[in-house]
């Protein structure tokens, strides 16, 4: 169902994302994260110059490579477009997040070591989403290669997601039908 019909309204600023997981010939996973912000007008900038209207206020680019694991191998930024010289500056600290896991607890620990002025506040805002292309893309290689190995039914092997979304409750209607081993009938609630 749309959203229902707005109010008279002049659009000021514009937030395009895009991000693709791929699989790797070395067997990691790459996320690529792209973000672009525009204004419908144009803007003084710091450096004295004019952002036209549809210029990029923002662009900024970030790689996330992990292991099937979830192990993050190794994680790079880029800046082609900021509204200061000096935010370039944080990207490279976004090479600190090799280490960690995505696993509860991700972005709690990537704050830490991105955080406040070591980071950027845009580039920060990618990492969940990262985070949740990286285990969409880890599903599709991994599925792919059960199939190619005509291994054991997904069925059968607990599922990541299980209690994490409302489609993915083990009360719920996918659960039972697709992973019936994991599947919890709901408790019956008498007033």
């Amino acid at each position: 169902m749309p959203l229902s019909p707005p109010a008279p309204r002049a659009a000021m600023h514009h937030r395009q994302i895009s991000l693709v997981g791929y699989e790797r010939e070395d067997g990691l996973v790459d996320v690529e994260a792209h973000l672009v912000d525009t204004k419908t007008f144009p803007i003084p900038m710091d450096n004295g110059a004019t952002l036209p209207a549809g210029g990029a206020l923002h662009d900024m680019h970030l790689r996330m490579t992990i292991n099937t694991a979830r192990d993050i191998i190794a994680c790079e930024a880029a800046m082609e477009s900021t509204p200061y010289p000096i935010c370039p500056t944080a990207a490279p600290n976004f090479a600190r997040l090799a280490g960690l896991r995505i696993e509860g607890g991700f972005l709690k620990e990537a704050i830490s070591l991105v955080g406040g002025t070591s980071g950027c506040t845009h580039l920060r805002e990618l990492l969940q989403q990262v985070a949740t292309v990286a285990i969409q893309t880890l599903y599709s290689v991994k599925s792919r290669r059960r199939s190619a190995n005509r291994e054991e039914s997904g069925a059968t092997r607990l599922p990541p997601l299980l209690n994490t979304c409302a489609a993915y409750d083990e009360t719920g209607p996918v659960i039972k039908k697709n992973f019936p081993a994991f599947y919890k009938a709901p408790e019956n609630h008498t007033a």
